[in-house]
């Protein structure tokens, strides 16, 4: 369900933050509407030329125009720390997803499955979802709107976000928080599925691709890991690097020397990306220790050597 002002509800506790917003913005209305109304009334009513003395003086509207209000903001902390407690505390049966905010992606892992993806979660419908979040460099923030949740993700700190979807489907999310020069393309896919496609999934994404040919495999690399954000594969500037002929060159370095970029020069940039740091580019890459296997960078690798 959406309408001219929300997205889609796809989650659990989507209707009651909606329901709370709204409340919030029909009472704004009305007291703006009221407030204005009677201001526009009283300039007319005692405008200049018009004797007649404005009431200087009454108890019973003051105490009224203090106690409402009073009474609406109250009533607004409650239903609002009432929700907050809601959305703060998952569910113990809760589907546990690590999360790690990175300039500029995302990346998901699943413990109890053995499976990593980059800015692309895929969760099973009517299942509790816990996110445990943290970050590798900057201030990152989540945010689904469809499901109505967003936190920070800091780094040196975990925060927790947790969801249940309801309907099946492709769901985008955001970084909300300005982390550099790539921060627009931060985002990525809620894919919610049955929960046998997601079964379906897990095992298909915890076996290791052996048969698709190297340079193939690190193409389709390139585009999952979000490598394209920060290199270019056509000799255009960006946030990186250009890839496009690196293979079999020199490189100029940041700190004044020069290497020869081969394929343990390539290894070394993706595993440990701050050990040389090309002149003119800030060291912002991370490091992909970990989330490779070894067929996976070494298609990489054959990849880049394609790029001539």
């Amino acid at each position: 369900m959406s309408n001219f002002l929300y997205p889609p509800r796809a989650s659990t506790y989507a209707g009651e933050v909606d329901a709370l917003m709204n409340f919030i913005n029909y009472l704004s209305i009305f007291f703006w509407v009221l407030i204005t109304g009677l201001i526009l009334y009283f300039a007319w009513r005692y405008r200049k030329g018009n004797h007649q003395a404005a009431p200087s003086h009454n108890t019973a509207l003051e105490i009224t125009w203090t106690v409402i209000p009073t009474i609406l903001v109250v009533a607004i902390f409650v239903w609002g720390f009432k929700s907050f407690m809601v959305l703060s505390r998952a569910p113990g049966d809760a589907m546990e997803i690590h999360v790690t905010g990175q300039k500029w992606s995302w990346s998901f892992e699943y413990p109890e499955h053995g499976v990593r993806t980059m800015n692309e979660l895929v969760v099973p419908a009517n299942q509790p979802v816990k996110l445990i979040m943290n970050s590798s460099d900057v201030i990152h923030s989540f945010w689904i709107p469809s499901f109505r949740n967003k936190m920070d993700v800091l780094p040196g700190r975990t925060t927790t976000l947790w969801f249940e979807a309801t309907e099946e489907g492709d769901y985008r999310f955001y970084c909300t928080e300005y982390c550099g020069d790539a921060h627009w393309n931060m985002k990525g896919d809620v894919k919610v599925v049955s929960a046998e496609a997601f079964h379906e999934w897990v095992e298909e994404n915890s076996k290791e691709d052996t048969t698709t040919p190297l340079p193939e495999l690190g193409a389709k690399l390139f585009q999952s890991k979000a490598c394209f954000t920060c290199h270019t594969t056509d000799g255009t500037s960006s946030i990186g690097p250009t890839l496009k002929g690196v293979f079999g060159h020199d490189v100029e370095l940041a700190d004044g020397k020069s290497v020869l970029a081969d394929e343990d020069y390539l290894r070394e940039s993706i595993l440990q990306p701050g050990a040389k740091i090309v002149k003119g580019f800030a060291p912002a890459m991370p490091s992909y220790q970990g989330q490779l296997s070894e067929r996976e960078i070494n298609g990489l690798i054959e990849y880049i050597k394609s790029l001539k």
